[in-house]
This record gives structure tokens, sequence and C-alpha cells, in this order.
């Protein structure tokens, strides 16, 4: 049986404690912040990132290098027969093509995932492919199993401020401005490839009642129903905002009992766009193998 190792980003929300713990490797992304580079978990933490990002820091996101990359590939396949990379999706960063084209040089021995996926829905693919190589797939199967189950995830984020977006240029200033002034809470969805507009709220609680209702909408439509053996993973996750995370939690249960709910902070690619203070509620189809 082919020795499959599972590498990631840092977009995944792993850690490279927890990595060394699920058993996979995450490549660091990079940022910009004020024409120095950091790599995010190296020498870059959340709390570091949040204090620039609050200070006006200029702040802009990257690729990993192909160099950063073969080297980690080169490195594992020293141990390994064949690696199952999931990137971020293809619709959020051009990582993943650029991943595709270097795999190309391989012989077949790196299969790169594009199966549109990023923060706690990334992270369960990661799992997914874990458990997919226990089972005996080789490379190319996992890649094919987890793209041909990319669209059964659904990810809704809910944002505190469209300051960022308006940075960004993803909003003009006027719309910013009108939905400031009214205090709109607009929520994001991931399907497929965008992160595209879902719906807006006025208060946070309005906004987490809409997600709420969009993963039960989901579930029930796309997923096969809320069944007995609880085939759903649910996650939250956050930008700096721990502790409403830990509320939203409680509050999700209320609605689905008996679910284990798992909380990561967004990956610092996101919130570099977003902002602090959101909150964002997913699900994933269990796999069946």
């Amino acid at each position: 049986m082919s020795k499959v190792a599972i590498i990631t980003d840092s977009n995944s929300g792993i850690t490279q404690a927890a990595a060394k713990e699920i058993g996979v490797f995450v490549l660091p992304m990079p940022f910009m912040i004020n024409g120095q580079t950091f790599f995010e978990d190296i020498d870059l933490n959340q709390a570091e990132f949040y204090e620039k990002l609050e200070t006006g820091a200029d702040i802009s996101t990257s690729q990993p290098s192909p160099e950063a990359v073969m080297n980690l590939w080169d490195e594992v396949l020293k141990e390994y027969d064949e690696i199952v990379h999931i990137p971020m999706s293809s619709g959020l960063s051009g990582s993943c093509q650029s991943a595709m084209m270097l795999a190309e040089d391989y012989d077949g021995r790196v299969q790169v995932v594009n199966n549109q996926r990023i923060s706690v829905t990334q992270r369960q693919s990661c799992l997914d492919a874990k458990l997919l190589a226990a089972k005996g797939m080789n490379a190319r199967e996992i890649k094919d199993f987890l793209e041909a189950d990319k669209f059964n995830s659904s990810i809704y984020i809910m944002l505190d401020t469209l300051y960022y977006l308006k940075k960004g240029g993803r909003i003009t200033p006027a719309a910013a401005a009108i939905g400031t002034l009214l205090k709109l809470k607009p929520v994001l969805q991931i399907q497929g490839e965008k992160l595209d507009a879902f719906a807006k709220a006025r208060t946070t609680n309005q906004g987490k009642t809409i997600m709420i209702n969009a993963i039960k909408a989901d579930i029930e439509n796309r997923f096969g129903g809320d069944t007995a053996d609880k085939h759903i993973w649910m996650q939250i996750a956050h930008t700096n905002n721990e502790e409403a995370a830990l509320a939203f939690r409680d509050e999700i249960l209320e609605v689905f009992p008996g679910y284990d709910i798992h909380i990561d902070p967004l990956s610092l690619s996101v919130a570099c766009h977003i902002g602090p203070g959101s909150l964002a509620f997913a699900c994933c189809k269990k796999i069946e193998v």
C-alpha cells in the first residue's frame, strides 16, 4: 500500500502544532506587512496580526513561492511515496493553480486537490483525506474522491464591519458608508469557487439566525436531512472573536442538539479582507467509505 502524506496550507486554520497532532503538513501563507514578509503561525500569530491590522498597517496577502512549495514536497517525499496537496479554494487564490502546474514535474506523485474549500471546511478535507489514506486509497483516488465531494459543504460568514471590504476595493465607499450608517451586518457565503453576498442583517442576532437557517436549509435540501447518526460535521470560525464564537455554539446546539461543533479562528488570509469581529457557521457532509 502506498504511503500517502497530506499537505495543506495555513488557510485551513490548522496550526503547525495541530498539524503534528493530526499527522498532516501545513504550508504557511505569506503576508506583506508594511513591506516586510511574515509567515502565518511561523513568525506571525493571530494576536500580532490583529494588532497590526487595527493600527492601520499596510497588509497584503500572497501565495507561497514555488520554492517553498517544492521544498516542502521534496522533503516529505523522502519519507512518503505520494502527496495529496489540499490548498485553499481556487476561486479565492491562485495558489491552487500554481501548485497544479508545479505538480506536473512530479510524475504523478503529487496530487493537487481543487475542491474549493477554505478554513474549517478545508480542515475537514484534510481529515477526510487522512481517513481515505488509512482505508488504502492512493493519492489519485483521494484527489478524485475529494473533488467529487466538494459541494457537500457550506460556509456562511457574518461581518462585523464593512471597513475592510471597502479598503480592499471589494465594495464602493458609498456602499460602505450606507451600510455603516444602517449598521448592516452582511452575511457572505462560500459555495464552490466564490465568496458571495448572501443576506444583510440589521443586528448580530438576526445575522446568526440567518446563518443557522441557511445551514438548516442546506442540510435538509442538499445533504439528506438531519439524521439520528448526525451525518454532518458542524464548525464555527471567527476573526478575533472567540467569546462570541463560544456563545454562538450554545445557540446552535439549541437548534442542533447532540452535535460536536468544532471552533477555529478564520485564517489570516480571510481576516485580512473582512476584519475582526466576524462569525462563520459551516457544515460538511460526512464522507462514506
